[in-house]
């Protein structure tokens, strides 16, 4: 059952007018899709609304309520939704209502960090002075960071490749320091950052592959305690070698 199919019925299904089966398949779409799951506790609200609002005004006469009882008597039971919403389901529904809200603030919170690190990677090309270690030799930068951050880490041996390292600097991330290296591969310069492994580490996740954020391509993973993140204008292609050739360097 997709999304559209589902909306469908949802009236339906909060009436309890469903057949049994249709009920247990919207019931199984609802407690896996966060969006359905969301419409449907604000449907809910709406009714609980309504009904409040509307009070006792259009109350049944005895006559009438004795009439209706008889015929709903003769009808097979079918289960009643909350008032309408049988109470697990409704517990379901918050439950997603608030799982939709918690991912909607990480997606938010993902999207800042990205643009924070988009931010250091397009000031610092556009500087002056964009490193404060200048070196095309591993063996130079890497030293250079002893004592001005709280980690080391390796770097890869990039000759006979397309890659050139051209510096580094300290930046920070959230008041977190960590090293921001540059390299270069024919016109383009890609900035790699290293963090501490729990910078941002809850928002970021391990993502497979190359994605395509705040206009850069980007990679970004955790590895050895460290949060790598690699960033350019470069193909994804150039992204993603890069990546490798830390990734090895890791664990040399």
């Amino acid at each position: 059952m997709n999304c559209e199919e589902a909306r469908a019925q949802l009236d339906t299904y909060l009436d309890g007018e469903l057949p049994a089966e249709k009920m247990r398949d919207l019931d199984a779409h609802v407690r896996s899709c966060p969006a359905c799951a969301a419409d449907v506790l604000a449907r809910v609200q709406l009714k609980r609304s309504v009904k409040a609002a509307a009070g006792e005004r259009y109350a049944p006469s005895a006559t009438f309520r004795a009439k209706m009882q008889k015929q709903v008597a003769a009808r097979p039971r079918r289960s009643s939704v909350f008032g309408w919403v049988p109470a697990a389901v409704f517990a379901v529904l918050l439950v997603a209502g608030a799982a939709t809200l918690y991912v909607g603030r990480q997606n938010l919170r993902r999207a800042q960090v990205y643009s924070e690190i988009a931010d250091l990677h397009v000031s610092t090309l556009s500087s002056a002075n964009p490193v404060d270690v200048v070196s095309t030799d591993r063996h130079t930068v890497k030293p250079w960071f002893q004592g001005k951050i709280p980690f080391t880490f390796n770097l890869p041996e990039l000759q006979n490749t397309d890659f050139t390292l051209v510096g580094g600097r300290v930046t920070y991330l959230e008041q977190t320091p960590g090293a921001h290296l540059i390299f270069q591969i024919r016109k383009h310069q890609i900035s790699v950052f290293m963090f501490p492994e729990n910078a941002a580490d809850q928002v970021l996740g391990n993502p497979s592959g190359v994605e395509h954020k705040q206009t850069f391509n980007t990679a970004t993973w955790t590895q050895d305690g460290l949060r790598y993140i690699v960033l350019g204008d470069a193909s994804p292609d150039d992204i993603r070698a890069l990546s490798t050739f830390l990734r090895s360097a890791a664990h040399a």
